[in-house]
């Protein structure tokens, strides 16, 4: 009988009081996308590659994997390093949206892929506050 095993994918939800439409434009234009998390030609086309300036991390390539507009974005993140997979998925929710982020791939075997996991694991909460902050801010 083997144990439990450690899981290799992160998971967030967050309610957002804010149209789908509204999110979505967040995780896909440019200059909002920079506000909230990094800067970076993210852009909501299927196979648009990318990179994320992730400061001290450095410039990751991205590749978009799926798009359903308003519903779903996800893209390799960092091919060659980290190699994992970065998923939004968007449900309307009474008048707002609930929106699931999930981030799998990671490599628990190599210091680099537990490190950026355990990083990303406590990081992605205080990323989609910053994400909520910035659509309260536009919608004022």
């Amino acid at each position: 009988m083997t144990g439990p095993t450690e899981p290799t994918a992160l998971h967030c939800d967050q309610f957002l009081p804010h149209p789908p439409a509204t999110v979505w434009h967040a995780l896909t234009d440019p200059d909002l996308h920079a506000r909230w998390w990094a800067a970076g030609d993210v852009r909501p086309v299927l196979g648009h590659r990318f990179t994320l300036d992730m400061g001290p991390w450095g410039e990751q390539p991205c590749e978009v994997t799926a798009v359903d507009p308003e519903r779903l974005l996800a893209y390799s993140f960092a091919p060659g390093t980290l190699d994992t997979t970065i998923t939004w998925r968007l449900e309307p929710e009474g008048t707002g949206t609930r929106l699931f982020l999930t981030q799998e791939g990671f490599d628990l075997n190599s210091p680099f892929g537990k490190a950026a996991f355990d990083g990303m694991g406590d990081g992605w909460p205080h990323v989609l506050d910053r994400l909520a902050a910035l659509l309260a801010q536009l919608a004022v």
